[in-house]
This record gives structure tokens, C-alpha cells and sequence, in this order.
């Protein structure tokens, strides 16, 4: 009977070592396989964000020169600044003109 009873014994703790290791390799599947699809999942993501970033690059890239999108305020000031000197150079022009066409008269 103590042969019997030391089968017994040996066979449940080789079965409860075996579902262990099939628990153990369960769970690690289950584990990698989340890992990968979440991974997946966050590249998936990626790609549509930059897709739409680019999208939206190249609109910008087009409109953005033509002006159909709009001016910096510092493109308005700085156009002003160039006014305000074209207009004084032409007096400064006309003048030197009429230094040079009353001197030589």
C-alpha cells in the first residue's frame, strides 16, 4: 500500500507541475500577444496622425505663400516700413534731380 500511495502522490504533483507550466506559458502568451497588439495599435495610430500632420503640411506649404492663409503682424509692419521708405526715397530722388538740373542750369 505504500507503493500505491507514493504513485498517487508522485502523479498529482507531476500533473499540478504540469497545469503550473501550462498556466505559466498561457499567461505568458496572452501577455506577448497584448504586448504586440498594443504595439501594433500605438503604430497604427502613428501613421494616421502623421498622414493627417502631413495633410495639413502641405496645405500650409501651398496656401501659405499665396497668401490665401493670412500675414504675420510683423509682415504688416514690416510692409508699412517699406512704404513709409519707398515714399522717402522718390523725395530724396526728386530732390537730388533738382540739385543736379538747377546746378547745371
Amino acid at each position: 500500500m505504500t507503493d500505491h500511495e507514493l504513485n498517487e502522490q508522485a502523479t498529482a504533483k507531476v500533473q499540478l507541475a504540469f497545469a503550473a507550466k501550462v498556466i505559466g506559458l498561457v499567461g505568458t502568451l496572452v501577455w506577448g500577444y497584448s504586448a504586440i497588439v498594443n504595439r501594433l495599435n500605438t503604430i497604427e495610430n502613428d501613421i494616421v496622425r502623421m498622414h493627417h500632420e502631413l495633410e495639413l503640411n502641405s496645405e500650409f506649404r501651398i496656401k501659405w505663400p499665396r497668401g490665401e492663409i493670412g500675414a504675420l503682424p510683423a509682415d504688416a509692419t514690416q510692409d508699412m516700413n517699406i512704404e513709409h521708405l519707398k515714399g522717402r526715397v522718390n523725395k530724396l530722388d526728386e530732390h537730388v534731380d533738382k540739385l543736379r538740373h538747377g546746378a547745371s542750369q
